[in-house]
């Protein structure tokens, strides 16, 4: 799996690795039990340091996309390979959503600030159970 990164994006690089192999995986690119390049491997491509590709696969396993096996590398878990579903479902619902507010008159970016503000809002919120 190429990975590209962007480093006068803006975005740290291991946010950027992290969505790659997100998106790797909601699009079916990387199956469960698939085997991601090694760290060192990723960071000789993109000559960049070993420690900022860690650092994506450490926390791409606290959210449970991939889990690490010592000595063996990182997989794609189960888990990770239902956000594709997920994805999947949600996407007509925020597609609705979408054309509601241009509807409505918002351009891109306003739409963009909106959606952003209530990502924020739902990350401050207790959870829903």
């Amino acid at each position: 799996m190429p990975f590209n990164v962007n480093p006068s994006s803006g975005v740290p690089i291991y946010l950027q690795l992290m969505e790659q192999v997100k998106h790797a995986i909601e699009t079916g690119a990387l199956l469960p039990g698939e085997q991601l390049p090694a760290t060192r491997k990723v960071a000789e491509d993109l000559v960049m340091n070993p420690n900022t590709v860690a650092k994506a696969y450490r926390e791409l396993e606290h959210e449970g996309v991939i889990e690490m096996r010592k000595g063996l590398g990182a997989f794609v878990t189960e888990y990770g390979s239902t956000s594709g579903e997920l994805i999947e479902r949600a996407q007509p619902v925020l597609r609705a959503a979408m054309d509601q507010m241009a509807d409505l008159g918002l351009q891109e970016e306003q739409m963009r600030r909106l959606f952003e503000s209530e990502l924020l809002r739902l990350r401050q919120s207790p959870r829903r159970g």
